[in-house]
């Protein structure tokens, strides 16, 4: 029997996520034992760590030591308002910002204890401020030197500023 047989489609909610232990867990919709989210299947998934809160869709398997995830299909970011993510960010159109392209960029450092870091766009060494609410937002919970990803960048009041965060493929789209 291969994975499609014997896994079933769960979507749910991120309860919590740990990149330094290498897993968290997942809340299933309809209840249920939580269901262990181990790092490889959401770095196959292309990420390296998801926020709390973030909806998830995953295939889900029976194991000797209870349900796991064995593929990740989906991430929305945690439901929020339409407020914008930074103060920073309240004299911008919305809309103007969902307009902003996508840039493939590489983490330069993000500390999740001060609540934010840099990265750099591929051609360029400007520095570009990452927030972590903006990142949790965006569907994530901390990043890792080196990490390629993709950035919605503005000119912000303080310099450039990323408003989004994506996988890093969602820029060559």
């Amino acid at each position: 029997m291969n994975i499609e047989e014997t896994a079933r489609t769960v979507r749910g909610a991120v309860k919590w996520f740990d990149p330094a232990k290498g897993f968290g867990f997942v809340v299933a919709e309809e209840g249920g034992a939580d269901i262990l989210l181990h790092a490889n299947v959401l770095r196959n998934f292309g990420q390296n760590s998801v926020a709390e809160g973030a909806v998830i869709e995953i295939l889900s398997q029976e194991t000797d030591r209870g349900l796991q995830a064995v593929e990740v299909l989906s991430i929305d970011p945690p439901r929020h308002t339409d407020r914008p993510a930074l103060p920073d960010l309240e004299d911008f159109d919305l809309d103007q910002l969902d307009q902003v392209v996508l840039q493939p960029a590489r983490v330069k450092w993000f500390d999740k204890g001060k609540g934010f870091g840099f990265a750099n766009v591929f051609g360029s060494d400007a520095d570009i401020f990452v927030h972590v609410e903006v990142l949790r937002r965006s569907g994530l919970a901390d990043l890792a030197p080196g990490e390629a990803l993709a950035l919605r960048v503005i000119d912000g009041k303080r310099g450039l500023m990323a408003i989004e965060v994506s996988a890093w493929e969602a820029a060559i789209h």
